[in-house]
């Protein structure tokens, strides 16, 4: 398979390993409100998340641990940044001693 696949069901494109990817959106509070309750129901619930836009679908088995920052720019316009890292899993095993 490549690193972009076009899905049997409809005609998203499928996020693959082995490509960056960025889309970035300007949204209202309430609609990053549902976004982000939804992504935290899938971290909570599973070891895989996807993320679904019209044109394209992601796809991610995520591992631990995941990295949560919090930035509050006070001073002017004050902006408050929240940045989460979520790593990828691995299927790596630890070695073993004899």
């Amino acid at each position: 398979m490549s690193d972009t696949d076009v899905s049997a069901d409809d005609d998203r494109t499928i996020i693959r390993q082995g490509r960056n990817f960025e889309q970035e959106y300007r949204l209202d509070a309430s609609e990053v409100g549902d976004f982000l309750v939804s992504l935290g129901e899938q971290l909570r619930d599973g070891e895989e998340l996807t993320i679904v836009d019209e044109e394209w679908e992601l796809p991610f088995a995520f591992g631990e641990p995941v990295e949560l920052e919090i930035d509050y720019e006070g001073m002017d316009e004050p902006e408050l940044e929240i940045e989460i890292e979520i790593p990828g899993r691995t299927d790596a095993t630890a070695p073993h001693v004899e």
